[in-house]
């Protein structure tokens, strides 16, 4: 019986729903990669672990019914027990165009960075980059904004936490996701980095220090080129690779690749850096 001689009424039970989000990991911990596992660790200090639980039990039912991700707010509706959806917004702090400035500066200016993000990685010391220009890259203890349309006294409520594992994962499948949240577009912050060393936002140039760019070449007419057609345009020390990270990992050997702009060739359907990069790791066994 929903209710007993006593008074007390049993929790009600979320409306089950078709076509939610439901995070892959059934069972333990959600997230995989170090960065979602960092936002993740963040919210279990700062959360009630009993909502928590709640609301692990929500992102793995499919009870979050959509996820927008913009500039410093993301927005889902979550389908609890009664039938309208309660709405949920968590906030953060999204960096203007001059932050936004200083770190692109700052990213254009490590050659092993600029690369990883190029093909797609976050590396892990991209944490120190943005601290070191003074803005957090992950939310501080009170640097979330969370509000839902639940009447859950508690907070963050059930849904709320759901809402939080789902962003979580959506963070493990494209890292670049944390970094719009803070205000840039995966789109606007590549161009940036692939323009050149130094980097722009929204046209407006990186100071990157004045140092010319890594694959900065003269554009000279070939009639004035005969004489030393062959020698390298930049110095052998421009293309050596800066000296390793303290942990002891090395520049991957298809640097040079990362750092170019892909060009719009095939050869039997596959990219042409795709078939590049095995010969490039090749020349380092």
């Amino acid at each position: 019986m929903a209710r007993q001689q006593s008074g007390w009424f049993e929790p009600s039970r979320p409306i089950r729903v078709e076509g939610g989000i439901r995070v892959r990991n059934r069972r333990g911990s959600i997230g995989e990669q170090w960065w979602s596992r960092r936002f993740v660790d963040i919210l279990e200090r700062v959360c009630d672990s009993g909502r928590l639980s709640r609301g692990r039990s929500y992102a793995r039912s499919g009870q979050v019914l959509d996820l927008e991700i913009g500039p410093g707010l993301v927005k889902a509706r979550v389908q609890g027990s009664r039938r309208t959806p309660y709405r949920v917004t968590v906030g953060i702090t999204a960096y203007g165009r001059e932050q936004w400035h200083d770190l692109v500066g700052a990213l254009a200016g490590q050659a092993l960075h600029r690369a990883k993000l190029l093909a797609g990685e976050m590396p892990p010391e991209i944490e120190d980059v943005f601290r070191g220009c003074g803005l957090p890259l992950f939310p501080e203890q009170r640097g979330l904004e969370m509000d839902c349309s639940c009447p859950d006294w508690g907070f963050p409520c059930k849904h709320l936490s759901a809402v939080l594992y789902v962003l979580a994962e959506a963070f493990d499948d494209d890292p670049f996701l944390v970094l719009a949240w803070r205000g840039m577009a995966r789109d606007a912050l590549l161009d940036a980095l692939r323009r050149n060393d130094d980097g722009a936002v929204d046209g407006g140039e990186v100071d990157g220090g004045g140092k010319p760019g890594l694959l900065d070449v003269a554009d000279v007419p070939f009639a004035e080129r005969i004489d030393d057609f062959y020698e390298p345009g930049a110095s052998p020390a421009r293309l050596s690779p800066p000296p390793g990270p303290s942990d002891g990992s090395e520049a991957p050997p298809d640097l040079l690749l990362r750092a170019l702009d892909p060009p719009p060739v095939k050869a039997r359907h596959i990219p042409l850096l795709d078939l590049l990069r095995p010969a490039y790791r090749s020349f380092t066994e």
